[in-house]
């Protein structure tokens, strides 16, 4: 693949006097802007997203969503709008998804859908289309910088000529630009947005210098394609090494058992300080990927669970914007996970692993587990984990490994990717259960193969 390096011109220091005068920065000043590689608020903090997305063009009456998110726990809602290619979401309500919004203490994240899939599906916009829909709303998005990100355009190119994308993302950048855009601007990579191709990856460089206010942020969508914890640090580790600013913009549960290593992108996420945006609410047409029955915020389903309770999930790690005062989220609701300090297991070995059982979260009726298994002075190729409940506990999801259930009886297999171990190796997998009275830790066992 092509690398271009472009330049633009540095801002310009002299030295008058032997005092230091410097030019104003580029960036919106009174607004989100990129700094290093962390999006910063006007007064200087850092703000990291945790937010959800939210399909708006498609369910518009859906307006108490907002509220039901924030009290989910998110700093953050990135909104689905169309500028035709669905119903088109007119100013008024794009005024009114802001509003709503601001009211609710969200950071709102305006992106465009009419672009998913340029160049593969016949049906997409492209992004300059994209930009005019934009520059259509001007007269609304002026002003709020403070508030509003705009992602210009969703996965904007498919899978068939992905390298057009550093071209067209350039162009867009440079006319919304061009037409007195101050915001932080958000574009998304190729590929239906997971770059496996790692066009964005390789030109990144390229397409943030073409920012004149030096004020754009990446974003990777996580589905498919980073079902492993390799492939998720590996493709962070690039960003971060180049400290280029990105965020995770859309990421799922499963489609299929394997898929999307939810719990590392979460935890990776935290710790390098990178924003997370998962998808979605509710409204999919499939349901795994709705974080709610029905839009019903008193219903979480799995996937709502793990990113709203889980270790790493929203109610842990989500900070409101310092424009909104900063206010930390409200103490947990019953069905919001116990803080538990780590509880492993008693464990037995067979010599060739052991296996640590770990409760990593709680709330009334439910719990996540860890499992590590460690292997020891030799490599294996396949491990089997067992262990019995004694409180009448039922595991319902798991999540590299896979997972049966015999009456109390629980036994877990390796994942076909994480099977073969070197010595003194490990690995994890995690799982889902429920419980009823008590939650005590079973003797686990390892087996190895």
């Amino acid at each position: 693949m092509k690398r271009r390096l472009a330049t633009i011109a540095a801002v310009l220091v002299t030295l008058t006097a032997s005092v230091l005068t410097f030019v104003t920065p580029a960036y919106a000043a009174t607004g989100l802007h990129v700094s290093g590689r962390n999006i910063v608020e006007a007064n200087g903090s850092t703000f990291i997203m945790r937010g959800i997305n939210h399909m708006h063009t498609w369910y518009a009456g859906q307006t108490g969503s907002f509220a039901d998110m924030k009290a989910a726990g998110a700093n953050t809602v990135r909104v689905v709008l169309s500028g035709g290619r669905w119903t088109a979401n007119t100013a008024a309500d794009v005024t009114n998804v802001i509003n709503l919004c601001k009211a609710n203490r969200l950071i709102c994240v305006l992106e465009n859908h009419d672009t998913t899939g340029y160049g593969e599906d016949s049906a997409a916009y492209s992004l300059d289309q994209a930009v005019d829909y934009w520059v259509g709303l001007k007269s609304v998005l002026t002003g709020q910088e403070n508030h509003v990100v705009i992602n210009i355009g969703n996965e904007p190119i498919g899978n068939t000529n992905a390298g057009q994308w550093t071209a067209a993302t350039v162009a867009a950048i440079q006319k919304m630009r061009s037409n007195g855009f101050e915001h932080l601007l958000m574009v998304d990579g190729p590929n239906w947005g997971q770059d496996w191709q790692y066009t964005m990856r390789d030109n990144a460089q390229t397409v943030l210098d073409a920012d004149p206010l030096d004020n754009t942020v990446l974003s990777i969508h996580m589905y498919a394609v980073f079902n492993t914890a390799a492939s998720i640090r590996n493709y962070l580790d690039v960003f971060q090494n180049n400290n280029w600013p990105l965020v995770i913009g859309e990421f799922g549960w499963q489609f299929a058992s394997g898929e999307v290593d939810d719990q590392t992108l979460m935890a990776e996420a935290q710790a390098r300080g990178i924003g997370y945006l998962g998808w979605s609410w509710a409204g999919n047409t499939d349901p795994i990927l709705d974080m709610t029955d029905g839009f019903d915020a008193t219903s979480l389903t799995t996937w709502g669970e793990r990113i709203v309770n889980g270790p790493n999930g929203l109610k842990a790690t989500s900070r409101e914007a310092t424009i909104f005062g900063g206010v930390q989220p409200s103490s947990p609701t019953p069905s919001s996970p116990t803080p538990l300090s780590p509880s492993p297991s008693p464990s037995t070995s067979t010599g060739a692993c052991t296996a640590d059982y770990t409760i990593t979260g709680q709330w009334q009726g439910g719990f996540q587990g860890d499992v590590k298994i460690t292997v020891g002075s030799a490599a294996i190729r396949n491990w089997t984990v067992t262990w019995t409940y004694a409180d009448g506990q039922t595991v319902s999801n798991a999540w590299g490994a896979t997972v049966t259930s015999s009456g109390a009886t629980v036994t877990a297999r390796n994942a076909a990717w994480n099977g073969a171990l070197a010595a003194g190796a490990s690995t994890n997998f995690g799982f889902l259960g429920s419980w009823t009275g008590a939650n005590g830790v079973p003797t686990v066992t390892c087996a190895a193969g």
